[in-house]
């Protein structure tokens, strides 16, 4: 009997070990390059949208971001909503994006806060998609139709922006096929 209870005590310790090791790796995986040091840090009380910038324009130190949220679904959850809205459940790609209404939220976002775009030269971010860090002030030209730098996709695919309160503190563009 003691020697299957150290059996069972040996084997949590290893899947403890085991989780630890897998969520200190998975935090180290998550960090990505960054374009320069962030004002607003992204921690534990930020949350996560996805959605579309409609604008993103020069305001003093800083910039004012114009966004249009959207819910973007994967799972069981994706494949109800779109036969909900449809009458199929096919969801391709696992993903489905639902854009319940367009109304646009304004952002403050710091002019060194961490930007992120999927491009065709650039590093394999954790996901494993060609990713470049960029600055606010060429998402901004971007998102006026201009090209500081050669997009894999456009922006059109949507970005995932992190904010606390009022202030967006990252923005990274979503891939989507």
């Amino acid at each position: 009997m003691k020697k299957s209870a150290l059996v069972i005590l040996a084997a949590l310790a290893i899947l403890v070990a085991a989780g630890v090791a897998s969520l200190r790796l998975a935090q180290n995986a998550s960090s990505s390059p960054k374009a320069s040091s962030v004002t607003t840090p992204c921690g534990p009380g930020t949350v996560a949208q996805y959605g579309h910038v409609e604008s993103l324009t020069r305001s003093g130190d800083h910039f004012e971001l114009r966004f249009d949220p959207a819910w973007f679904l994967s799972g069981v959850t994706a494949s109800h909503a779109k036969l909900e809205d449809t009458g199929s459940s096919d969801v391709p790609n696992d993903n489905y994006v639902v854009e319940e209404g367009h109304r646009l939220l304004t952002y403050i976002v710091p002019a060194n806060a961490h930007v992120t775009v999927l491009t065709r030269g650039g590093a394999l971010d954790a996901r494993g998609f060609p990713s470049s860090a960029i600055t606010v002030s060429q998402l901004a030209q971007l998102v006026k139709g201009e090209q500081p730098v050669k997009l894999f996709e456009s922006l059109d695919s949507g970005l995932w922006v992190r904010v606390a309160n009022d202030t967006a503190c990252s923005l990274e563009q979503q891939y989507r096929p």
